[in-house]
């Protein structure tokens, strides 16, 4: 279907119309993510990964003749679903992007796709929104997510506590769409493994006090408590309160609480606690670090592959398509993820926009083994780590 495509795009040209004057010379990106809000720590590294492969594209110079991908910034908040759409209505209407990189946190994102993409026909890639409710939201064919859906990191964690021969926890988790639906994995594989949940309880961002929160869950007892919150705010606000009180010491981290802004703000605190971040291991994770590196960024922060790999994939949908259009996303953007084809890295965005022109098919690997296994939905491993020394510390790959 690719190669006919690309045929049918060159065949229309031999009027003397050229490609380069068929094509718009810029085509705009929304990349919406939490600028401000409980993940803000992260969000940064995550927008200039994205943006590393959307420059890597145009520096190629062999994007759709010549056609120049633009980037351009919004505010998710990761928490305010108002706030998120506006901001994404503001990309479709006023910057009139073609697709979006992002949402980042789970219920923003939902309501950017219900609100915005579904009925602007706006495709969406997300780097982090983990909810297994987006596996079915209705979408059209538009959304698109680079991180495995939580479902699957509700079994890593329940794993983990399984070999350590942990049998009893208490829960908190952030109220949200993220907070609930992680918990909700996260308890019914640690009981079907014969575990035992003392307390599931939510709590809310950016309070000043957690002490009533950590008193239930400290009452109700447990070997440890697990924290699936945001390493910014109340995930942060529940352990230093837990501490503060003695009432636990060791937590098991969803991936919301991976953040170096925490091992700075906590330290050794926390040493001897773990948990799980999506993540990968293997060329295309070394190739993404030797690139984001040469160009400053931290590529080890969270989500940072995933941002990376769902700008590129954006731009080679494109090129598959032969346009740099909304449509040519949409369906595209399965074709080039997946096999067969010839497998594409970090730094090989050229190379593939080349193997596309050419009429030939790509399979991106990318920086975390992309593959996209349904609607929605993400293969995708996590990294199971501890805390040692103030410091994350991989354990294995799970």
């Amino acid at each position: 279907m690719r190669k006919l495509l690309l045929a049918s795009v060159a065949t229309a040209l031999t009027a003397g119309t050229g490609f380069a004057e068929a094509q718009t010379s810029e085509a705009k990106i929304g990349v919406i993510l939490g600028f401000t809000g409980p993940i803000e720590s992260l969000t940064p590294m995550m927008a200039d990964s994205a943006e590393l492969a959307l420059k890597e594209v145009n520096d190629s110079g062999n994007f759709l003749d010549g056609v120049t991908l633009t980037p351009v910034r919004a505010d998710s908040t990761c928490v305010d679903s108002a706030a998120a759409t506006a901001a994404a209505e503001r990309l479709v209407s006023t910057d009139g992007v073609v697709a979006i990189m992002g949402a980042d946190c789970s219920g923003v994102t939902g309501a950017v796709l219900s609100n915005v993409a579904l009925p602007n026909g706006i495709p969406m890639v997300s780097p982090s929104a983990t909810s297994p409710g987006l596996t079915t939201a209705e979408d059209n064919g538009l959304f698109f997510r680079t991180s495995p859906s939580d479902a699957r990191q509700g079994e890593v964690l329940a794993g983990i506590l399984a070999d350590k021969g942990i049998s009893t926890v208490a829960v908190t988790y952030t109220n949200n769409d993220y907070g609930k639906g992680l918990s909700d994995a996260f308890i019914s594989n640690f009981e079907a493994n014969g575990g035992t949940v003392t307390l599931s309880a939510p709590h809310e961002d950016n309070k000043a006090d957690y002490s009533a929160e950590i008193g239930a869950l400290a009452s109700a007892g447990g070997d440890l408590l697990v924290v699936l919150g945001y390493s910014d705010s109340g995930g942060k606000g529940m352990i230093r309160s837990a501490l503060d009180t003695g009432a636990f010491d060791t937590f098991m981290l969803g991936d919301g609480m991976y953040s170096d802004a925490l091992l700075a703000d906590l330290g050794t605190d926390l040493d001897g606690s773990f948990g799980s971040v999506p993540w990968s291991e293997g060329p295309g994770t070394e190739k993404f670090k030797e690139v984001s590196d040469a160009a400053g960024i931290n590529g080890e922060s969270t989500y940072t592959r995933e941002s990376y790999d769902a700008a590129a994939l954006i731009a080679l949908a494109m090129m598959a398509g032969g346009e740099a259009t909304s449509e040519a996303v949409k369906d595209n953007l399965l074709a080039v993820a997946n096999a067969p084809g010839e497998q594409i890295l970090p730094g090989e965005l050229g190379k593939a926009l080349q193997i596309l022109k050419d009429g030939g098919d790509i399979d991106y690997v990318g920086a975390t083994n992309v593959e996209l296994i349904g609607p929605g939905e993400a293969a995708g491993s996590y990294r199971f780590y501890t805390i040692t020394d103030g410091a994350f510390e991989t354990v294995d790959f799970r």
